[in-house]
């Protein structure tokens, strides 16, 4: 038996079918249910108890080389119909690959961040899980403060050393971040996510994107800000653009203030978007208060400063004409198709 093997062993190795009608006759010949392979183990039976640890070991791995050969043999043969078929045009164009585009939101972000760059603003980040110091405390929120309550805010963690545990509800929390970790001046604007336990709907989300600056430095005045943000509007939204600002509270600045422009869908003419009043309110903003930053060991006798806040996605509503929120995060490629051209 072990010459035989011998023998079928070298035949296999060195048979090179030219159709899949050879490859075939191959199986049945070997693997087939009356073929060589079935024969020899019918054999194997007949063989002595110490004969048979020595071939039972040699007849799996010659049955193992020939199922691998057959399977090696029938894969090369498929290949080579396939680069054969007559059907196949050599001469068609290559499937190209469909450019991508970036996000809207995306877009905006980095228009956003391009404009404040220009004017000496660096970039800072921070982490999205708050303890309540630099979330709320250091903010000048008091206790009391509604936006502290579960209805505006998702808490992690109740209590502990740093207080309750968050997803920040704001991205201020990196201006005082880098407030106690540095001296002023300071110029930056903080990009980032944040979360409000809000019910989802077309003007709304529990998670959105802002934009955030603080200026800190001596002298530093309410017409500082009111200059600044004049020039951001009539970069991103055009020359001739129209800004009005109406006292507001925030905890955080005093005097505050909220920033509205001409609707850039109605032209100021009145629309659905701007609830027919010609204007929006795109940011608040402010001087901010002295308390927050003698928190951050900030000398507020010597040092002023202004702050203003954004959201991306009411700037994107505007600049795109967008009414719904909830399309900025579902993923739709009918709509995100529609942005491959920005490529900015």
């Amino acid at each position: 038996m072990q010459e035989k093997i011998n023998q079928f062993t070298s035949e296999i190795n060195s048979f090179q079918p030219k159709s899949n009608d050879e490859l075939e006759s191959f199986r049945i010949r070997f693997l087939g249910t009356k073929g060589i392979m079935k024969d020899l183990f019918e054999a194997f039976k007949t063989v002595s108890a110490e004969d048979k640890r020595i071939l039972g070991k040699v007849l799996n791995e010659f049955k193992q080389m020939a199922e691998a050969k057959y399977q090696i043999l029938k894969e090369s043969l498929e290949t080579v119909e396939k680069s054969t078929d007559s059907d196949l045009d050599l001469t068609l164009p290559g499937v190209g690959f469909e450019p991508g585009g970036r996000h809207p939101l995306s877009l905006v972000r980095k228009e956003i961040i391009e404009i404040f760059k220009k004017l000496g603003f660096n970039v800072a980040e921070g982490p999205e899980i708050e303890d309540d110091w630099h979330n709320f405390s250091a903010l000048n929120f008091p206790e009391e403060h509604p936006a502290r309550d579960m209805q505006d805010t998702f808490f992690i963690k109740k209590g502990g050393e740093k207080g309750d545990i968050a997803l920040r509800t704001h991205t201020s929390s990196v201006q005082v971040r880098m407030m106690e970790a540095g001296k002023p001046p300071f110029r930056a604007i903080m990009p980032g996510r944040v979360y409000r336990n809000e019910a989802i709907s077309a003007r709304a989300h529990c998670f959105f994107h802002q934009v955030e600056g603080l200026y800190i430095d001596e002298n530093v005045s309410f017409a500082d800000l009111k200059q600044t943000l004049f020039h951001f509007v009539q970069e991103l939204f055009g020359e001739g653009t129209k800004v009005r600002f109406r006292p507001s509270y925030f905890p955080f600045t005093e005097p505050s203030a909220e920033m509205d422009i001409s609707c850039s869908i109605c032209k100021g003419d009145g629309c659905q978007f701007c609830k027919h009043s010609g204007w929006v309110e795109i940011l608040g903003c402010g001087m901010v208060d002295p308390n927050v930053l003698e928190n951050c060991n900030i000398d507020s006798k010597k040092f002023t400063g202004y702050a203003f806040g954004m959201g991306i996605e009411r700037i994107t509503n505007l600049k795109y004409q967008i009414k719904d929120l909830r399309l900025f995060s579902e993923n739709d490629i009918r709509f995100l198709k529609q942005f491959q051209s920005e490529m900015i």
